[in-house]
């Protein structure tokens, strides 16, 4: 992706694994840059890099002749607006991790892992905090360990249906081509194209809901992988950006009942599945979240705002109007 943050991005990808938490990086290196900025400044001249954003980032001079890094004026505002649109769309983001919640086997998720991919599904930095709101929803145990666990206090079975099986009350056919199980033949039926089709149908219906208990199944059985599929279908369909990366994923396999196999599973699946990258840093993609001209169809409105900070970080100077 070139946006201008190709650095930052890099540095990223080899520490995280995963370029979209450039931001992250970014207040890391401030926090370094404010800690350390006089010996920073001396063996590399960062002021550089900082300069490179002045409207997201300055520096002065303090009493103690130290010299200070920090968000300008601007950023601070843009910062209000971030926490405005949290705020705005909490209880979206609730029922975001209720529905991730029961998805997993045993209906609770570490509170570390949703907070490690919390920027896949726009779900703010405090939520540990937040959820305490929400009793109705969630209970918060501390295992032996001092592991925090997110467990679902309550299930609602209006959020336990999938985007799959509402497109399906829209699109039926739409639906019976995303997945492709073929049923396997001897050449001597001389089955055509529809025939064929019809035939693998067998396979591919009925649906598998993501919501109910895959590790319950066969691991290796068809039920099973159209268990998994249904569940990165709707894992994907809840981020922000309809994507995701591998370790994404995989960091919920003993919750979603997934195996080592994932991409083998969703190589298979190119009419639903779009896969970016290598098979170990690979970068999957729903579909149908983007039209033809490769941009998403919905942007959620913390995307619209990503985006307009990522114009921001580039530029030297507001635009006239």
């Amino acid at each position: 992706m070139v946006d201008g943050n190709r650095g930052y991005r890099c540095v990223t990808q080899a520490v995280y694994g995963d370029q979209e938490r450039w931001p992250q990086v970014i207040g890391e290196f401030l926090i370094e840059l404010y800690e350390h900025a006089n010996v920073y400044t001396a063996m590399f001249g960062i002021l550089k890099s900082i300069l490179r954003h002045p409207l997201i980032l300055q520096t002065y001079r303090h009493s103690d002749n130290k010299i200070w890094v920090g968000f300008t004026d601007f950023m601070d505002q843009l910062l209000l607006t971030e926490s405005e649109i949290a705020n705005r769309l909490e209880r979206q983001r609730v029922d975001v991790v209720r529905k991730l919640l029961m998805m997993s086997a045993n209906k609770r998720i570490p509170l570390s892992k949703i907070y490690h991919n919390r920027l896949l599904f726009g779900i703010p930095e405090d939520f540990r905090d937040r959820v305490v709101k929400y009793p109705d929803y969630f209970r918060v145990v501390v295992e032996e360990d001092g592991k925090r666990i997110l467990e679902l206090v309550d299930w609602d079975s209006s959020l336990a249906v999938s985007a799959l099986e509402r497109e399906f009350l829209v699109d039926e056919d739409k639906v019976k081509r995303a997945f492709k199980f073929p049923v396997k033949h001897g050449k001597l039926l001389e089955l055509d194209f529809e025939d064929e089709r019809k035939l693998n149908l067998l396979n591919t219906l009925p649906l598998v809901s993501p919501y109910s208990d895959g590790s319950k199944l066969d691991m290796w059985t068809l039920e099973a992988e159209k268990y998994r599929l249904g569940v990165v279908h709707e894992f994907l369909s809840l981020t922000l950006e309809k994507r995701a990366y591998i370790h994404n994923i995989v960091e919920f396999k003993e919750e979603f009942s997934l195996t080592k196999h994932t991409y083998q599973m969703l190589l298979k699946q190119a009419r639903t599945f779009y896969l970016a990258g290598t098979e170990m840093n690979w970068c999957v993609f729903l579909k149908d979240g983007y039209g033809g001209d490769g941009e998403l169809v919905d942007k959620d409105p913390q995307v619209v705002f990503n985006e307009r900070l990522y114009e921001y970080a580039d530029m030297q100077e507001l635009e006239s109007r």
